[in-house]
């Protein structure tokens, strides 16, 4: 590696399709050329910077809370780290079992044959079932991995997959089993983490419900955002719904697909009730802001609306509106289109959102792809073990990552001690 040079030294193999290509363990004996798809390196700036994040991966994220997540889908053990919470806050274990137990696959038939225990083990900053006020550790062991299942189609980009594109970006080096970190098994470690954060706003008055809005074309009874909603909690092994009796159809869509060897996607919808006016900044950590930049955390997440969301594209502002009314002698508004949120900062009314969620990319129907080593076309036949669709248990998942954002916005605008004691009511 020689950066004054202005160039990096490799090892390079030729190949019949363009004379230069990588070697099965990536650009550790490859061609940068062709990685960089025929980009002059000499003098370039991306080579010499001093501030070069070649190979970085952001892990972390929060401002007064801080969550980063490691680990792989195959290898030891998937976790998290949740600096930033006050001592003496509870972490009531029974209940992030429960939490993880509807995020669990169980190989029915609707999800993943790949079945695992998910216990949550804590390594720092719990004590005797409560924080300590140090960063709080955790880890969930990976015991059931098959990662001889994706060896004879290593070379092969799976469509949909960030099979190539995570290639680019950490030259060869990322752990591809699995998908690696790329996997939806590492939200394993933001339920566990958003769990305890769920738990502290519980505590505060501030529920966070999600459920399946729409599932493989099968719609949940409506949700109506303005009438204090008790949100039903599903029953172990039971999707999130409004309408129990819709599970069986959307269950029905799903093995269907799953017996073509294909996949289905959804919509998740989340309402939040209990959160004061005036959380949230007007522009760049807008609650809109941080609650998406979450959701997009969600592997097959695409998409993301709030209040009437696109449906504003067909109003007119005087159906947009949402006109002020004092209720109980609060001031409210008779409406919720905008879902909570006036320039990026909560208004009192529940916080509404969806997301749309895309079929699962790993289906067993056989598909055309390129073969990344040789560069040539190729036909795909992926094996292993896959979600049919992901959406009935993403939607703990959805929940608990919007429970540690608006916990940190909460910490922002009031400091930790509010994490204990409440907020000023407005």
């Amino acid at each position: 590696h020689d950066r004054a040079a202005g160039f990096v030294r490799y090892g390079m193999r030729e190949t019949a399709s363009d004379g230069m290509a990588l070697s099965p363990i990536g650009l550790r004996a490859g061609g940068l050329a062709s990685l960089c798809e025929g980009e002059s390196l000499p003098g370039s700036p991306f080579f010499h910077s001093s501030k070069n994040r070649e190979g970085y991966m952001k892990n972390t994220f929060g401002n007064a809370l801080g969550l980063t997540i490691f680990g792989e889908s195959h290898g030891a053990a998937v976790g998290a780290v949740l600096d930033g919470l006050a001592a003496g806050l509870p972490v009531d274990e029974a209940y992030i079992a429960e939490r993880m137990d509807r995020r669990r696959a169980r190989g029915d038939g609707l999800s993943t044959a790949r079945t695992e225990a998910d216990a949550v083990e804590f390594l720092s900053g719990v004590y005797e079932g409560r924080t300590t006020g140090t960063a709080v550790t955790l880890m969930i062991r990976n015991l059931n991995t098959r990662s001889g299942d994706y060896a004879k189609t290593a070379d092969f980009l799976r469509p949909g997959h960030a099979d190539w594109t995570a290639h680019l970006k950490y030259r060869g080096f990322q752990d591809a089993r699995g998908g690696g970190h790329f996997s939806g098994r590492i939200t394993a470690a933001s339920v566990a983490a958003g769990t305890i954060c769920e738990t502290v706003l519980s505590g505060l008055g501030v529920k966070v419900y999600t459920h399946i809005a729409e599932c493989a074309g099968v719609q949940d009874a409506p949700l109506s955002s303005a009438a204090g909603l008790v949100m039903p909690d599903p029953q172990p092994g039971h999707f999130a719904l409004l309408d129990a009796s819709k599970e069986e159809a959307m269950q029905a869509a799903i093995r269907a697909a799953g017996s073509e060897g294909d996949s289905v996607g959804g919509i998740l919808e989340t309402i939040v009730t209990g959160l004061p006016a005036g959380i949230g900044e007007p522009w760049f950590d807008s609650v809109e802001s941080e609650l998406a930049h979450l959701m997009f955390a969600i592997p097959a997440c695409k998409g993301i609306e709030f209040g009437a969301g696109f449906g504003f594209a067909a109003m007119h502002g005087s159906e947009a509106n949402d006109p002020f009314t004092m209720r109980d002698g609060k001031i409210a508004t008779a409406t919720n289109k905008n879902g909570g949120i006036n320039g990026g900062i909560t208004n009192g009314m529940p916080i509404v959102f969806r997301t749309v969620l895309k079929p699962t990319p790993s289906i067993y129907k056989q598909q055309h792809t390129v073969d990344y080593i040789g560069r040539t076309d190729a036909e795909l036949q992926i094996k292993g073990r896959h979600d049919p669709c992901i959406v009935p248990r993403a939607a703990v998942v959805q929940n608990s990552l919007t429970a540690f954002g608006l916990l940190d916005l909460l910490t922002v605008r009031y400091g930790t001690l509010a994490q204990k004691h409440g907020f000023p009511k407005v």
